[in-house]
């Protein structure tokens, strides 16, 4: 794999995308449907799916590739290849809260080395270098090539006064009972992908997600974390999560910054 290519294109598709969903958010009239499994989808959602399948299947023909809108269609052969959430937090999209997300991901022998976060509404681009390092890319975005970048890295938690990052669509007792076994100094609530960013730029040392997410969902923001140190385990046994799994579907995890002691389920 050419990772400089993949990084160029996987940034460049996810701003074009990214104008797409804006231009949609910007609508006061956009339909909303719902799918087969009860979750809202848009024309935004599409529109960026079709943009960035096209593009990353100009770019890698020789790569399977998965993303979410198109799911039903795969089947799920290889521990190599890219996955797309085109619009991540399509509930926050619906509500115009902002937090939602583009997801592109480069999945290498089930884990995600190379991925892209952009949250085109709030303005915050996060990604892997060819080298596999995460950075934070300050705006304005140009799709010629990128301006400053920040390299970000995980906090050092102080276990006794953690940063807790939980979802704002799918909090639940569950997850409030998991946190409340933490010595918590602050919690705070993000949507889509932005919570495993989050932990990457050290503003939160511990996300646990106890519900359910598809892969498609976390691999970008999961290559992002661990290209800035940190690590998504599952929560039953605290061994890393992989992907390429049967029919995409995760089990419940935690990402978080090492130096958290993980409570055990």
């Amino acid at each position: 794999m050419d990772h400089v290519r993949l990084a160029e294109v996987m940034r460049r598709l996810a701003l074009e995308a990214g104008d797409q969903i804006m231009e949609i958010y910007a609508d006061p009239n956009f339909e909303v449907r719902v799918k087969s499994d009860a979750s809202p989808v848009t024309e935004a959602d599409e529109a960026a799916d079709a943009l960035i399948s096209t593009g990353l299947r100009a770019a890698f023909p020789e790569l399977a590739l998965v993303t979410e809108e198109q799911a039903a269609s795969h089947e799920q052969s290889a521990q190599t290849f890219l996955i797309v959430d085109p619009l991540d937090g399509t509930k926050e999209f619906v509500q115009r809260r902002g937090d939602f997300t583009v997801n592109i991901a480069y999945v290498e022998a089930g884990v995600p080395v190379r991925g892209i976060v952009y949250a085109p509404a709030k303005g915050r681009l996060f990604y892997t270098l060819a080298d596999g390092r995460s950075v934070e890319e300050v705006g304005p975005f140009a799709k010629e090539g990128p301006g400053e970048q920040r390299p970000i890295s995980v906090s050092m938690p102080d276990n006794r006064a953690l940063m807790v990052v939980a979802s704002k669509s799918h909090r639940d007792q569950a997850t409030d009972d998991y946190i409340a076994a933490y010595a918590v100094r602050d919690m705070t609530s993000a949507g889509s992908s932005l919570k495993f960013c989050l932990v990457a730029t050290g503003e939160a040392d511990l996300y646990p997600r106890l519900g359910r997410t598809m892969e498609w969902d976390t691999a970008a923001g999961d290559a992002v974390l661990r290209g800035a140190g940190g690590m998504v385990v599952r929560f039953d046994d605290h061994t890393p999560l992989a992907y390429g799994k049967a029919g995409f579907a995760n089990p419940f995890f935690i990402a978080y910054a090492p130096g958290v002691l993980l409570v055990q389920p």
